[in-house]
């Protein structure tokens, strides 16, 4: 596993599409110490993982869910999300740097009334399924404290 010194990339899946979230990405960057380079990539996350992964030591992507989220907003189906699901996990695996994962487990709250949400929140939890085989480390973390699961 790769070191924690040297560059460090947060790759940022988050779009400002509304003055709320412009405000919540503005308030995560202020937060971010300034020595990790911010890589605003909402789609096209593997593609920059083998075309620029290999310049960092560390890179933390943040997050699933969001990026779920982007890509269901292009028109893509289930199928194609869980394709580029494995494209994402081979890039990350062909890149030297320890690469951190960080999604949202939807499956612990009530089911939502809408069969888009429940959609969505199924799909958040087979792709953080597909993710969490191929982890060597698996952490749940609520309220600051972590448990590891894998």
């Amino acid at each position: 596993m790769a070191g924690t010194r040297g560059p460090r990339a947060f790759v940022a899946t988050g779009q400002g599409l509304d003055d709320e979230m412009t405000a919540r990405i503005a308030r995560h960057q202020a937060s971010r110490s300034s020595d990790w380079e911010t890589v605003e990539e909402p789609i096209e996350v593997a593609a920059w993982l083998t075309q620029s992964g290999s310049r960092y030591r560390t890179i933390l992507f943040d997050c699933v869910t969001l990026w779920l989220s982007n890509l269901i907003g292009t028109g893509m189906t289930d199928a194609m999300i869980r394709t580029r699901t494995t494209a994402l996990l081979q890039a990350m695996r062909g890149t030297a740097a320890r690469v951190v994962i960080v999604s949202n487990e939807l499956g612990l709250g009530l089911v939502p009334a809408e069969p888009s949400v429940r959609a969505f929140r199924d799909l958040a939890g087979l792709v953080n399924q597909q993710i969490a085989a191929e982890a060597d480390d698996v952490y749940l973390v609520v309220s600051g404290l972590s448990l590891q699961l894998k």
